[in-house]
């Protein structure tokens, strides 16, 4: 093998490696290479946490409604596009009781963004979300739990520790039925459940498929003896 030829070996050795690196970064739910990152609790105890992501949307009211007559608490991870949109929706999700995290502005696929577009998607969904609700989010999912360069940063900026999950849903393709059999087969103790009360940027959204499979979801689970938390509480314990 020739010197040049060994050297071109090397370097596409080294671009090969990095691109899996950057991959399982991006996607793995145990990778901590963009910033901190949790998919789920303790399994110590039957404890689960319900999430919903891309929100609020026209569809989310019923959902609370649903939860509240449950006793179920769960985290919303909010879009800031749609809780400037609905900001009186956003506000019952905050009124009653639920976690709220942030999960970008625009929900963009973060993957070869700049710095300062990561960085600006997220500060400026915080920014809304607390104006909008009060509350200040301390939890972070990346839109389509894809992470990247600079996340870290604007992680370490806003005090945000990032979420992955345990299990999703597939709702936005998937009718109700296979949901509520994929999460229900799925979820253990500790687990974080990724559902969708949104549908990206879309505006009214349908999560009819959603909240049907929740209502199937929720009660199996109970019967089992699994206790709803939501993802701050769920590490606490």
């Amino acid at each position: 093998m020739t010197v040049s030829r060994a050297l071109g070996f090397t370097a596409g050795a080294v671009v090969g490696g990095l691109s899996a690196a950057a991959a399982y970064g991006t996607v793995s739910r145990n990778s901590q290479l963009f910033g901190p990152s949790v998919y789920c609790g303790p399994s110590t105890r039957k404890a689960i946490a319900l999430t919903f992501d891309d929100g609020p949307s026209e569809g989310t009211p019923d959902l609370l409604d649903y939860l509240d007559k449950e006793g179920v608490a769960a985290t919303f991870f909010e879009c800031g596009m749609h809780v400037k949109r609905l900001p009186h929706i956003a506000g019952q999700v905050a009124a009653a009781g639920h976690e709220i995290g942030n999960h970008s502005y625009s929900h963009p696929r973060l993957p070869f963004k700049s710095h300062e577009f990561i960085d600006i998607e997220f500060s400026e969904a915080q920014r809304v979300i607390q104006g909008e609700t009060g509350v200040t989010p301390t939890l972070l999912r990346a839109p389509y739990g894809f992470r990247w360069l600079g996340l870290r940063a604007v992680q370490e900026k806003l005090l945000l520790l990032g979420v992955m999950w345990t299990v999703i849903g597939n709702d936005w393709r998937w009718p109700e039925e296979k949901i509520s059999k994929y999460v229900l087969g799925h979820s253990s103790p500790g687990g974080i459940i990724c559902l969708h009360d949104g549908r990206g940027a879309s505006v009214r959204p349908e999560i009819r498929n959603t909240i049907a499979a929740v209502k199937e979801i929720v009660p199996r689970l109970k019967d089992l003896g699994y206790r709803f938390e939501t993802v701050s509480k769920l590490l606490e314990g």
